[in-house]
């Protein structure tokens, strides 16, 4: 279902948006023709420094009135600048990104100005050294803290930005509606060791996921919760659990390094934001064999595929015995996709795989292939294939025919399973 952003509410004009827009123009003028590619950023890096504080405040003012119109037109994303940009501020709303026709486009330069202007001079220096700058920020409403996680990068020599809005509420775990097996497998009070995954692309919901697994167990469980996060996304208020959160960049210098200094802060649960590359999958993976329960994400698209990938990013002359080792710490995978429902919005669709002895062997046997069936077989612990959940959801009229092939990881199991030949049967 296509989302038209014109049958949105006009976004509203203030005098001090007026203002910082005069104010962008001014600094464009400054700009010498001659500067250019990366230099031309950090020529623009020196320029905001020295702006006086009421001015830079007036830039992320008019910053704070574009993400505060996430939450009018229930935008879960927020991007502008670089080339591809066009000027144009772009939304996105249950799944698709337009541009808002409402918003007056922005030159370059300017949102060159505006991007840099919510930086830290040391948070610039990163951006110009790596192209890219992960951070999270801030606006505060009152006595409410509106968090969005960010991410800074380099278009064609321009910069530009993604926003992501963080949500304000947890979403409750019993929504989830995993198999009680599952809870077990999640649950500090049952498991007190062992690796869990949840898995998926990109804005597929592997955070909220994550979040709502914290908070099972910080109001369930006494204990000591590590988050290890790139940026902190939600920040829980330690209940019965003390929450830490730690920010890469920020309080550590990287996943790695916190995973292993955890270990020395007395941790129950530690949660790895990302296992993106072969040191963190490595230590991650120690971690746990040293008895501590362990959450962490990848970015796949089924239970098998997960195994693969962390056995793949090895050495080949390491990978048998990091097959060994997985097979004994992994406790569950969950993969997991947003489908467009018929509603017009998304539902969370998952393949769920547990640690049985037979999918085990086969991890350890280097026979993945055999999983898949073993998850089709074993919905009494718990475990179902994405077919298999598209196929519920289909069936209960949450999504179409359609949505139900296309998303799936095996289209002709999926026919199958739904007896159709194609998305319009």
């Amino acid at each position: 279902m296509d989302t038209v952003i014109p049958t949105q509410p006009t976004a509203p004009v203030d005098d001090s948006q007026v203002k910082a827009r005069e104010l962008l123009k001014q600094q464009v003028a400054t700009i010498p023709e001659s500067v250019y590619g990366l230099e031309r950023q950090i020529f623009i890096g020196d320029l905001v420094e020295k702006l006086p504080i009421e001015n830079r405040t007036l830039l992320r003012d008019l910053v704070n009135s574009l993400l505060m119109r996430m939450f009018t037109i229930n935008a879960s994303d927020i991007d502008f600048g670089g080339f591809g940009g066009q000027g144009q501020i772009w939304y996105r709303i249950f799944g698709s990104k337009k541009p808002d026709p409402t918003i007056e486009k922005l030159g370059s330069d300017e949102i060159n100005i505006l991007i840099l202007s919510l930086l830290m001079a040391r948070q610039r220096q990163v951006l110009y050294e790596n192209k890219n700058l992960d951070f999270s920020y801030m606006i505060q409403e009152g006595e409410k803290l509106i968090r969005f996680r960010a991410d800074a990068y380099l278009d064609m020599d321009q910069v530009a930005l993604n926003m992501r809005a963080i949500n304000q509420t947890i979403r409750p775990y019993k929504t989830l509606e995993l198999h009680p097996n599952i809870t077990k497998i999640v649950s500090l009070a049952h498991t007190k060791e062992g690796l869990t995954l949840v898995t998926g692309i990109t804005g597929s919901g592997k955070s909220s996921t994550l979040d709502a697994m914290i908070d099972l167990n910080n109001h369930t469980v006494d204990g000591h919760i590590v988050v290890i996060a790139s940026p902190i996304e939600f920040v829980h208020k330690s209940d019965r659990c003390i929450v830490r959160h730690r920010e890469v960049g920020r309080d550590v210098t990287s996943f790695k390094d916190g995973a292993i200094q955890a270990l020395r802060q007395d941790p129950d649960i530690i949660v790895i934001g990302e296992m993106r590359d072969p040191e963190t999958i490595m230590v991650s993976l120690e971690i746990t064999d040293s008895g501590h329960k362990v959450f962490s994400t990848l970015h796949t698209a089924s239970a098998v595929e997960s195994i693969d990938r962390i056995i793949g990013e090895i050495p080949p002359v390491e990978q048998e015995r990091v097959r060994n080792r997985l097979a004994d710490v992994c406790r569950c995978v969950m993969s997991q996709k947003l489908i467009p429902s018929l509603d017009g919005k998304r539902v969370l669709a998952r393949e769920v795989m547990v640690m049985t002895p037979s999918v085990r062997s086969a991890i350890k046997n280097n026979n993945t292939g055999e999983i898949y069936q073993m998850i089709q077989e074993s919905g009494d612990q718990g475990m179902t294939t994405m077919e298999q959940d598209l196929k519920r959801l289909f069936v209960a009229k949450k999504i179409s025919l359609e949505s139900a092939i296309n998303y799936s990881n095996n289209k002709k199991r999926m026919q199958q399973l739904l007896g159709a030949g194609g998305p319009t049967a």
